[in-house]
């Protein structure tokens, strides 16, 4: 359960909720009830301080919450980030929905990087199937999972370094549980958040999760040998990316024919390069 977005508590469906015909008994029965109604009649539960809702609790409650548990977050983010300093390692938190082509565009990116030391934390809930596809590239890999947790948090990813006791000038690579919206509020003591966005999910993917997107340092439009097939608008994606983040990075590739990854691969040696060069100095 993820506590900070209140997924998982059983609480927003199946308490009191009706698909047909509102049960406005319930909103009375819950004190804490925060939303309004837009202009169609649609509903909107995110308005209040803490930005989410959670039957039962109020907002105050929410925001107190939320900043215990992410404050003890960030103290094992700190932690990890000055592991990777003391190291001149690089760290990118990959993320994404799921399917966007996470480990595909991973396990290219490892051949491309050829002898360049480099180590990968796989997060999912269940199964070590993207770790395997990894360690068939011969890069060493940690599979971490969460169960029924929406994404890695510090604490966990310090564990996996601890095994995987990365060697000096590393890039690591965190490719964290597919979900775009809890982890884009857990800092995991990464050097730069990079969200993948295929072109099959919409161009107005930005949009509608524009947390994760503002949070991220470079945006990669991924799949698109596919784009001519599904009728994507690929300036429409790169418009949608910069109006929710004006200062993103967007490299266009394909991980499957390969187009655009030199670029991609240009990025994370050059932001190394840049890290290692200040540690050593």
């Amino acid at each position: 359960m993820c506590t900070v977005c209140g997924c998982g508590t059983g609480s927003v469906e199946g308490q009191g909720h009706r698909h047909h015909g509102h049960d406005h008994a319930h909103d009375a029965a819950d004190p804490q009830h925060h939303h309004h109604h837009g202009p169609n009649g649609d509903l909107h539960f995110g308005t209040g301080a803490a930005g989410t809702h959670v039957a039962g609790l109020s907002q105050a409650r929410l925001l107190e919450i939320e900043t215990d548990i992410l404050s003890k977050n960030d103290a094992y983010a700190d932690g990890n980030r000055r592991v990777l300093k003391a190291l001149g390692a690089y760290a990118v938190n990959l993320v994404s929905s799921p399917g966007s082509g996470k480990t595909t565009l991973l396990c290219r990116t490892i051949g491309m990087l050829g002898d360049r030391p480099l180590a990968v934390i796989e997060g999912d809930q269940q199964t070590s199937n993207d770790a395997d596809r990894i360690r068939a590239t011969g890069a060493p890999a940690i599979q971490v999972n969460t169960g029924k947790g929406c994404h890695l948090d510090a604490h966990m990813v310090g564990h996996a370094m601890d095994h995987l006791a990365l060697p000096r000038a590393a890039l690591l690579f965190i490719e964290n549980v597919g979900n775009l919206v809890c982890p884009a509020g857990f800092d995991l003591g990464e050097d730069a958040k990079v969200a993948i966005l295929s072109v099959t999910e919409g161009e107005d993917k930005p949009l509608k999760y524009p947390d994760m997107f503002t949070a991220a340092r470079l945006a990669l439009l991924n799949k698109i040998d596919l784009a001519p097939h599904c009728d994507a608008d690929l300036d429409a994606y790169e418009a949608n990316l910069r109006r929710v983040n004006p200062n993103i990075d967007i490299l266009q590739v394909s991980a499957r024919t390969g187009a655009g990854m030199a670029d991609w691969v240009g990025w994370l040696e050059a932001r190394l390069a840049a890290k290692s060069d200040k540690a050593a100095a």
